[in-house]
């Protein structure tokens, strides 16, 4: 039986999750303007080693036995008629609407084009530089930066790497200093010029970079890892930019719905709901929802389920691979500062494969 028309506008981990919960449940169209899911966890260690390039792309072909994917761009969202409006002028009509396009990320976690083969040339045009480079910059001691910076040094042993942090601390974001010395430790033991309190700009010179006290960085490559941008301009373009907060992110209440609208809801990276832009918050967001949907489009009758309210997650396990064989995870604890786990948790839990056997099931296929 199917109760209605779900459109999902993203086919990241938020909006596979939530389409994949609603398959069977409503009639599912899946809207992305990529070919293929981008496995996002295993997109740093594709920039740097060729035997990864293929891993972060796991076809869509098998993840609803209902409905459909459709890769399009939506440019607009039309309240009025209830409709999607995709790029191609065709129209989708909606009982409910789920925004879920997630975030723009930093090179080289960044999926360029539409095709596997357009992002498999730009994963093996980062190989190539990395390969060839013999100073890196990377930029920024977030958990993306300090994994990043461990893989270009296993992957490059004689080249010199500089991680540069404009915080005291690396991994400060988390508010795990165990775990920020920790990072530091294993990035030093492995020579990577670890400078922190250095807020780094471009310098005048090509191949330069100078902190804010005027020290110079040359370097013939770098990345700055030093956040996200939440992808919602085409909502301001398509009339919806009230619907957004300064920051660009949608603004949802505590059930996730957009402006209150018992019809339209937004989900992981791209909503307002909790400062911690992180996968297992994404995908509990998409239950959440999922729950909250069925309950909006069964709502007739004496048996109605009530909605469920989402509650911010302030603290969350973590977890940042040092490359395959190492890495640091954060537990935690009620009170106090998040316990901190060593390499064999962390490598049995992400940091060998980077829940890529975890991904390529929830997308229908094996393990491997």
């Amino acid at each position: 039986m199917h109760d209605g028309d779900v459109v999902v506008i993203g086919g990241g981990y938020a909006g596979v999750r939530l389409a994949k919960r609603l398959d069977g449940v409503a009639r599912v169209t899946l809207v992305d303007r990529k070919e293929v899911f981008f496995h996002r966890i295993a997109s740093l260690r594709a920039g740097v080693r060729p035997e990864w390039s293929v891993t972060p792309f796991i076809p869509y072909d098998r993840l609803l036995r209902h409905g459909r994917v459709i890769a399009g761009k939506a440019v607009r969202v039309d309240t009025v008629g209830r409709q999607v409006v995709l790029a191609t002028g065709e129209r989708l009509p909606y009982d409910v609407v789920v925004i879920a396009t997630g975030a723009d990320y930093p090179e080289p976690a960044r999926f360029n084009g539409t095709t596997t083969e357009e992002a498999g040339k730009a994963f093996a045009a980062h190989q190539q530089r990395i390969a060839g480079a013999e100073h890196v910059l990377v930029v920024g001691g977030g958990p993306s930066g300090v994994e990043l910076s461990a893989e270009i040094r296993l992957a490059r042993p004689e080249a010199r790497v500089t991680l540069a942090h404009a915080g005291t601390a690396l991994l400060d974001s988390t508010g795990s200093a165990r775990a920020g010395r920790r990072a530091q430790a294993w990035l030093e033991a492995h020579d990577v010029d670890v400078r922190l309190d250095a807020f780094m700009s471009p310098g005048n010179d090509f191949g330069t970079y100078r902190d804010a006290r005027g020290n110079l960085v040359d370097a013939d490559l770098s990345f700055w890892a030093t956040g996200t941008t939440p992808n919602t301009l085409w909502l301001r373009l398509g009339g919806h930019g009230d619907w957004l907060n300064a920051a660009g992110h949608v603004k949802v209440d505590r059930m996730l719905r957009v402006g209150g609208r018992p019809d339209v809801f937004a989900v992981g990276d791209v909503n307002d709901a909790t400062e911690l832009k992180i996968t297992p918050l994404a995908i509990a967001q998409a239950d959440l929802a999922a729950w909250n949907i069925r309950t909006h489009l069964r709502s007739p009758g004496r048996h109605r389920k009530e909605p469920r309210l989402y509650r911010p997650v302030h603290r969350t396990p973590l977890i940042v691979p040092f490359g395959p064989s190492d890495g640091v995870t954060m537990l935690p604890v009620p009170g106090g500062e998040s316990a901190v786990l060593g390499g064999r948790t962390s490598v049995m839990a992400k940091a060998k494969t980077l829940m890529t056997p975890y991904m390529r099931r929830q997308l229908g296929y094996t393990a491997t």
